[in-house]
């Protein structure tokens, strides 16, 4: 299931942020990890990739360099930075309360359904 663009607005930049806290990575890398990790749900084209780590990187979340990849090619690798540490934390616990409550509305929906609520 493929997340609709309104959705992967609010998803994919806290997906990306959350795959640079594990390590840093180019972009193929993240375009790839988020296709394999999210089982497609979050799968994205490098088109749409770019212009939300410009933003992050322009809004100071994110950082880049240039390095020798494993195949000798030079690649742009990105990271967070402590600001984007701090967002991803913030983040993360919004999408925990998010979740939380859709969980809920779901079982309460459930029990209307029969004639419990």
């Amino acid at each position: 299931m493929r997340i609709e663009r309104e959705l992967m607005r609010g998803a994919g930049p806290v997906a990306i942020l959350k795959l640079l806290d594990a390590k840093e990575r180019y972009g193929y890398e993240l375009v790839s990890s988020l296709e394999k990790i999210g089982k497609g749900a979050l799968a994205m084209g490098q088109s749409t990739l770019y212009p939300m780590i410009y933003n992050l990187e322009a809004k100071g979340l994110v950082k880049s360099k240039w390095k020798e990849g494993e195949s000798g090619k030079q690649r742009k690798y990105y990271s967070l930075t402590k600001d984007g540490k701090q967002k991803l934390a913030t983040d993360t616990q919004q999408w925990a309360a998010v979740t939380t409550a859709m969980r809920e509305i779901g079982v309460i929906a459930r029990s209307c359904k029969l004639g419990v609520c």
